[in-house]
Parts: structure tokens; C-alpha cells; sequence
């Protein structure tokens, strides 16, 4: 099973793909000791056409003629999971590919569960078994084994047939358009931009003074920087702990900072230590009144608490009926802000969601709609009022 290591053989490779309705991808890649993930291997194949391996790795490879292919309109690219692999393709080439097709979000919305797994639906619907041994092996060494190989082939080549099964079935039942929204944020920007100055959200957990907060947004800046910039984890600059440590500490000398015991021994000593001490100094010189605050959980008065639950039970006897995985029609906080209010700006009062869920949601709360058990399932009747 020969690697294409050509930019050569990859243009003519993807100009074959050009000319097919639709081109299965998927990449394999290492993180570990990297910020941005390492891509090592492209798969590619196609109904009619045998699947390729493409090597990025190769001496003097141009992954153009790929990138060119992932922006072709007229091809649909079918992945499946891919938020991280649109992240590798947004981090090389700077676009996303479109239209696209995660295999992952339409198995939820033909009844699959949240979450289904590849090796599930190569077995339930294009009746392969994957041999997953190597998927945790190391890609980037070469030579890549003919295991190694074998299974990454497999990952695009089963691919075809799910996605030619799911695709069906969207259509057979009209849902084809419940995959816009999940689309629309996978092919948006704004889901794979890493902004250092929003790193610190991620972090601040039960953090409420402003003072703390000040200091854990410059510290987490200049680390998601810092980290951006060599190349490595974060926790390769400075662990979350140190940060969170060094936030509500506010070290303001070398001494201070050493004594931090998540800080390690001599570390106070090094250049990145006066760089967390001059980011410690620009967050106390804040205004703490132009300080974003994290929200508070959102108060649960009267019987909230009680509805949220009830709405927990009637998605799922909805999700059940209708055959569609519960996090697509409704998240925890979705359920939380329409316990809340009738008028609640989410999606699950929004197009098919409403229809499908948010009425009867909001009929449940009115007490227009009453749960009962029969036969172990719950069963969503009308009232008469």
C-alpha cells in the first residue's frame, strides 16, 4: 500500500476527487507535544474511486492541490467527528472545507444516540469491523506499518457506504435540514480561532473578585501567547494550576512568585517568570469596574429546579419517539433558560426544534401537556382544561 508523496501525485489524485459528487476525509495527527496539532496523514476516497493515502510529511510536499479540493463548492466533503480535523485544515490553509457532511451529527439525527462511534456505524451500516489496534500508534514516525496503513484507509473507505446510507435516510424523513446549524458552526472561524485574550474564561471557574480575575486574564494571555508562539502545550509554559495560583495571588516580586508551591523550584529565576510578574502588574492596573464578572448560575427560585427536571423527561421520551438524539433538540442549558422564560433565546425554540420540541416544552409548562408511565416508556398526553 504505497504513500502519495508527490504534490505531483496529489494533484492528480485530487483531480479525480474534483470530479466526484462527494470525497470522504479523515486525518490522523499528533498533539502531544505541540500546541497546533502535527498532521501526518490525509485519507481520502470516494464512491467509485479507490481510497488514497496522502503523506504531508514527504520532502517538498505541497498539500495545495488538498486544500484546493476542500474548497471545491460542487464536492461535498464527508468527515466524520470533524471538528478536529477542520481544525488542521483551518490552522494549514486557512478555509474550512464546503458544503460539509459530519457523519457524526447526522447518525444523532437519524436515532443513533449521542455521540455514536465510527467503528458503529461502519458496523451497522456498511457491515466492516475496524481493526482500531493502531489508532493510538505514533503517525508521525516513518515508515508508516501496512497495519497502520490498512486502518487508515479503512477510515474513509467504509465511509463512503455511511455516508451514502445516512444521506438516504436524512432524506427518506425530511431532515436533511436539520443538520444546517451543527454545519454552520463547524464551518464558522470563530469555532477554531484560539483569541489569547478569551483563554482565560476556560479557567475561571468560582472566580468572583474582579481583582483575580484581572490578573488571571493577562497571565492566561500571555501563556495562550506564549504557548502559540513555540509551539507547545500550554501546560509545557506554565500548568492551569500555576495560573489560577499566580491569578489569585498576585505575586508582585520574584521572591512572591517562588513560593507559590505550584510554581516549580528556580522557575522564579527564568524569563518567562518576569513576563508573568509584568502581566501580574497590567492586570491590577485595571479598572476593576471594566472587569467582566462570570455570571452566577442562573437562580433558581420557586419550582425551576422541579421543571428543569420534568423537561429532562420529556426530551427524552421526545427524543425516543422522534428517533433523534437528545443534544440536538435540547442542551441542559436550553432546558434551564426555558424553565426560566417562556421566551428564552435558544435554539430549541427556534425552526424544527420548536416544532419538534419547544412547544411541547412550553405546553408542559403551562400545563397544557401531562407524562405518564405505561409499559416502562413515558408516554406525553394532552390535557383538557
Amino acid at each position: 500500500m504505497d504513500l502519495i508523496s508527490t504534490t505531483e501525485a496529489l494533484a492528480s489524485s485530487c483531480s479525480r476527487f474534483a470530479a466526484a459528487p462527494f470525497v470522504t476525509v479523515d486525518t490522523e495527527f499528533m498533539r502531544e507535544t505541540t500546541y497546533y496539532s502535527k498532521l501526518c496523514l490525509i485519507q481520502m476516497a470516494g464512491p467509485g474511486l479507490d481510497g488514497v493515502l496522502v503523506d504531508p510529511l514527504a520532502p517538498g510536499m505541497d498539500l495545495a492541490p488538498f486544500f484546493a479540493l476542500m474548497a471545491d463548492k460542487s464536492v461535498v466533503k464527508v468527515f466524520h467527528s470533524a471538528r478536529q480535523d477542520l481544525e488542521i485544515v483551518w490552522n494549514l490553509g486557512g478555509l474550512l472545507p464546503e458544503p460539509l457532511f459530519d457523519t457524526q451529527v447526522a447518525a444523532m439525527v437519524c436515532g443513533y444516540g449521542d455521540s455514536v462511534s465510527y467503528e458503529q456505524l461502519a458496523n451497522d451500516l456498511a457491515k466492516a469491523r475496524i481493526d482500531k489496534s493502531s489508532r493510538f500508534t505514533d503517525w508521525s514516525r516513518r515508515p508508516l506499518s501496512e497495519a497502520q496503513l490498512a486502518y487508515a484507509l479503512s477510515d474513509v473507505t467504509s465511509l463512503v457506504t455511511i455516508y451514502e446510507k445516512l444521506s438516504a435516510e436524512l432524506e427518506r424523513t425530511g431532515r436533511a435540514d436539520w443538520l444546517d446549524d451543527e454545519m454552520a458552526i463547524l464551518t464558522s472561524p470563530e469555532t477554531y480561532r484560539n483569541d489569547p485574550e478569551k483563554a482565560w474564561m476556560r479557567l475561571a471557574g468560582r472566580m468572583r473578585k474582579p481583582r483575580e480575575i484581572a490578573v488571571l486574564m493577562e497571565v492566561a494571555a500571555w501563556r495562550e501567547r506564549e504557548a502559540q508562539s513555540r509551539d507547545v502545550p500550554r501546560s509545557r509554559v506554565l500548568k492551569d494550576e500555576a495560573v489560577i495560583d499566580v491569578a489569585v495571588s498576585a505575586p508582585r516580586s520574584a521572591e512572591a512568585l517562588g513560593r507559590l508551591r505550584s510554581i516549580p523550584n528556580g522557575f522564579e529565576r527564568s524569563r518567562p517568570a518576569s513576563d508573568i510578574l509584568a502581566a501580574v502588574e497590567r492586570g491590577l492596573a485595571r479598572d476593576p469596574a471594566t472587569v467582566p464578572v462570570p455570571a452566577r448560575g442562573r437562580p433558581r427560585a420557586g419550582g425551576n429546579a422541579a421543571t428543569v427536571e420534568l423537561l429532562k423527561v420529556l426530551l427524552r421520551a421526545v427524543s425516543e419517539n422522534e428517533r433523534v438524539a437528545p443534544k440536538v433538540l435540547a442542551t441542559v442549558d436550553d432546558l434551564e433558560a426555558i424553565a426560566d422564560d417562556d421566551g428564552a433565546d435558544v435554539p430549541a425554540l427556534r425552526g424544527w426544534r420548536r416544532r419538534l420540541f419547544g412547544e411541547k416544552a412550553l405546553a408542559l409548562k403551562a400545563g397544557d401537556l401531562a407524562l405518564s408511565i405505561e409499559r416502562g416508556s413515558v408516554v406525553v398526553t394532552s390535557r383538557e382544561r
